[in-house]
């Protein structure tokens, strides 16, 4: 189960004792927008977000291990983590 933040995250929308994956995308050190997925452990599509204006993003999932996945022009990259209940996991994606 996932719940998606669309366009990015907002402090003011952080969910006390949620599992939260959020973080930032970027290219040699700049931030860049496009869309962020959320792949369940065995490699199944299951959420999908835009970058905010600064490349970030947030998801609201179970915990266990996800694949974070960038896709922004010209490139992609994926991150393996795990989200711990009710923690926040933080991704920085370099693409």
């Amino acid at each position: 189960m996932c719940g998606a933040q669309a366009g990015g995250p907002d402090a003011s929308t952080i969910r006390p004792g949620e599992t939260t994956i959020q973080g930032q995308v970027t290219r040699d050190g700049e931030p860049v927008t496009g869309y962020v997925r959320l792949l369940d452990s065995t490699g199944e599509f299951t959420a999908e977000v835009p970058t905010s204006a600064t490349g970030q993003f947030r998801f609201y999932a179970a915990e266990g291990t996800w694949t974070v996945r960038a896709l922004v022009p010209g490139g992609k990259a994926d991150r393996t983590v795990v989200a711990q209940k009710g923690g926040l996991t933080e991704v920085a994606i370099a693409v």
